[in-house]
């Protein structure tokens, strides 16, 4: 079991990378695992959620010492970010990285809801990736039918292109998107990582989407995005009301910087190239003094030990990336028509739903719906890969029958 709070990495003072550290050769998207790529889209979107955090604290921070410190550590931080993100090819379309977004979230969630220990906590994963199971699906058909290229290339078989739960059914009233927090207290010390995990991916989704949207010169690109990128806001919402806002900034800071030393020392494990593998062992030793400070700062401005925060077992197992074909099809089979009311799930389209929904689509297809029906229209079918047989609901099967 790895304890990152026994080992005090590289000292602070010899963290600063120069010019030529920072300038990392990318991945070749020919020739990439996809998993990699999905390595390195979830530690930017960690890394984006950890310079966020830190720029927030130091506004609320009246210590000048520890906005300081706060400062240096940021500074860090934002190398990695660089590092991190610049290892992603230019040559690599704003929609092939979208792609991989959607692949991210779909395998990445499907692995936390697997291992996730709270029963309250692990609805809300399996019930929000079964929405970007569905975005995936509808960016893989706008791929091919603007890039005249297929998702295949870019998810490789390891997770399924096909309807999720339907996208015009994800706009829901943001009274309903507020869920029950964690108790700080009494929750496993796993479950504050996988929500602080699935949080930073989701919010660097919505970032992406809001930002590259209007890029699209295509009136159906640039609608899709637009869609989407609400529904991630959503996301966002949903997963951060999950944090029990009773944490204060010293313990949040110290969950942060363990959350990363558990995910860089987890892709350590399991990544099969070794030149980003040495990125994740380098990162890893960096985190690991960053994890120091801000224990040394929850000692001296709250007063308790870091073990009451994270525990004293150590980090947890290894997140994995991993395909999740036939966990996704169970949901997909038994919570395909679950909406959200209150703190809650339900089945029936209450009238909080109906009225979001009449609200925003007015009568009309959505983006979501339109692409799909201009695939069919150009290609004479819509585009999929179901390895695993046909669809698990017998309405949203495939008008040919089953892609491979």
């Amino acid at each position: 079991m790895f304890n990152p709070l026994d080992h005090k990495g590289i000292p602070l003072e010899n963290q600063i990378r120069n010019w030529r550290e920072l300038n990392v050769d990318p991945i070749d998207p020919e020739a990439v695992d996809p998993y990699t790529r999905c390595r390195i889209i979830t530690m930017n979107g960690i890394e984006i959620e950890a310079i966020n955090f830190q720029h927030q604290f130091a506004r609320n921070c009246p210590d000048q010492e520890v906005r300081r410190q706060l400062a240096y550590v940021r500074y860090l931080e934002n190398q990695q970010q660089r590092v991190v993100n610049w290892l992603l090819p230019g040559v690599a379309s704003v929609l092939e990285t979208t792609l991989g977004y959607e692949q991210v979230a779909v395998d990445l969630t499907a692995w936390v809801a697997r291992h996730e220990p709270d029963p309250y906590l692990k609805q809300a994963y399996e019930f929000g990736v079964l929405e970007d199971f569905d975005h995936l699906y509808r960016y893989a058909n706008l791929y091919e039918m603007v890039e005249r290229r297929k998702a295949e290339k870019i998810v490789d078989g390891l997770t399924e292109v096909m309807p999720g739960r339907p996208t015009v059914q994800e706009h829901r009233h943001p009274f309903d998107e507020v869920r029950t927090p964690y108790d700080r207290n009494s929750v496993d010390p796993r479950s504050k990582l996988h929500a602080l995990t699935i949080l930073s991916a989701e919010q660097q989704v919505m970032f992406y989407y809001m930002n590259v949207g209007p890029q699209y010169m295509e009136p159906i690109a640039r609608q899709l995005y637009q869609e989407i990128s609400m529904i991630e806001q959503e996301h966002v919402t949903h997963y951060e009301s999950l944090l029990d806002p009773g944490e204060n900034w010293w313990e949040r800071l110290l969950t942060h910087e363990y959350n990363e030393c558990w995910l860089y020392y987890s892709f350590l494990q399991q990544e099969s190239d070794p030149r980003i593998k040495a990125v994740w062992e380098l990162h890893l030793q960096m985190e690991l003094a960053h994890l120091q400070q801000a224990a040394d700062l929850l000692r001296r401005h709250d007063g308790r030990e870091p073990e009451e925060v994270v525990g004293s077992v150590g980090l947890p197992e290894p997140l994995t990336f991993e395909p999740n074909k036939d966990y996704l099809r169970h949901l997909l089979a038994t919570q395909i028509d679950v909406t959200k009311l209150g703190e809650g799930y339900v089945r029936e389209a209450h009238e909080r739903f109906e009225w979001m929904q009449q609200q925003l689509h007015d009568g009309r297809q959505p983006p979501s719906e339109q692409v799909i029906d201009m695939h069919r229209d150009r290609f004479g079918d819509e585009y999929r890969i179901e390895t695993e047989g046909p669809h698990p609901i017998e309405t949203l099967r495939a008008e040919g029958g089953s892609h491979a």
